[in-house]
């Protein structure tokens, strides 16, 4: 069966790159961050290897730091993880590592977004250094004579941090009159690498929603120990925030894709949670109509090309 993704390039595809390139721009999320693993050093790995009667040559061994399960620790890096999961709710993926298309329309509200999240980490940040000798202090009691203090910054201060900008992806200008054949390749370039982003944006959007159709699906479907299987609100929410996220970022580029969509959203609009737990026959009715879902998904989802990985004109 020939998939969403076997298809040809079409015109509609082309035009859907383009738009893509005139309405988008690329962001970049980066961060600095405390590495809490140190490999041993030399001596303390045949030290180590000496207990087991092996060379320490052929030893591979490190230490852990701090506790990164201490709560001030588990608040900074959960701020990390919900500064990613921003970037990506709000963004497409693009064909270079580290970078993601955001709207343009939207710059200002990630710009903003990016700063509360600095804030909220400096001050995460603040509060797990005045945990620092508590936690040094455990260190050294679990690490015994691997505990080195010149492992250990003096502050945790400036140890972590968000960075964002906004890398051009376009040819640069000056090579349009230095080289022109180099700068018309850069065009190729960025016209192929464009193209791979509304690949990759759709087969994107396909694997989450049918990963999302899947799970709520089997929580729907038959039993457990005789009795319907449980599923948690967040089985709908997470299909209506897909929904809404597919809205906005919609890279309107293949009618297979929005029909399914939009089926997918006809099944759940509407309904309550607590509602499928109530009612069975609504319960019966939605998972019978996901299923159906299910199978198109699957049918375009079937025997997917491997992408060619693209790389600069040599």
């Amino acid at each position: 069966m020939t998939s969403l993704l076997d298809e040809p390039r079409s015109q509609q595809n082309t035009s859907t790159a383009e738009r893509l390139r005139t309405t988008m721009a690329a962001a970049r999320l980066s961060f600095t961050w405390l590495g809490v693993r140190k490999s041993l050093t030399s001596a303390q790995k045949n030290q180590a290897a000496d207990s087991f009667g092996a060379e320490g040559k052929y030893l591979s061994a490190g230490k852990k730091l701090l506790d990164t399960s201490h709560p001030a620790f588990k608040a900074v890096t959960a701020i990390r993880g919900r500064a990613v999961a921003y970037w990506k709710g709000v963004s497409l993926p693009f064909p270079e590592p580290g970078v993601r298309l955001i709207r343009q329309d939207a710059i200002a509200d990630f710009d903003n977004q990016i700063a509360m999240f600095r804030e909220e980490l400096d001050d995460a940040v603040a509060e797990l250094d005045r945990h620092y000798d508590e936690l040094r202090r455990a260190a050294q009691e679990r690490l015994g004579d691997l505990f080195d203090v010149s492992d250990y910054p003096a502050t945790l201060v400036g140890s972590f941090a968000i960075e964002h900008d906004f890398p051009s992806v376009e040819p640069p200008a000056y090579l349009r009159q230095l080289n022109p054949e180099l700068y018309q390749q850069e065009c190729d370039r960025v016209r192929t690498r464009f193209d791979e982003a509304v690949q990759l944006a759709e087969q994107a959007f396909l694997d989450e929603l049918s990963k999302l159709v899947d799970h709520l699906s089997e929580r729907l479907s038959g039993q457990a120990d005789g009795k319907p299987k449980v599923f948690r609100d967040s089985a709908i929410d997470n299909l209506t925030e897909f929904f809404e996220r597919f809205r906005r970022l919609n890279i309107r580029s293949n009618d297979q894709l929005d029909e399914v969509v939009a089926n997918a959203e006809r099944v759940i609009r509407g309904i309550e949670p607590q509602s499928l737990r109530d009612n069975a026959s609504l319960r019966a009715e939605v998972a019978t109509q996901l299923s159906g879902v299910g199978s198109t998904l699957d049918g375009l989802l079937v025997d997917r090309p491997r992408r060619n990985i693209l790389r600069r004109p040599k």
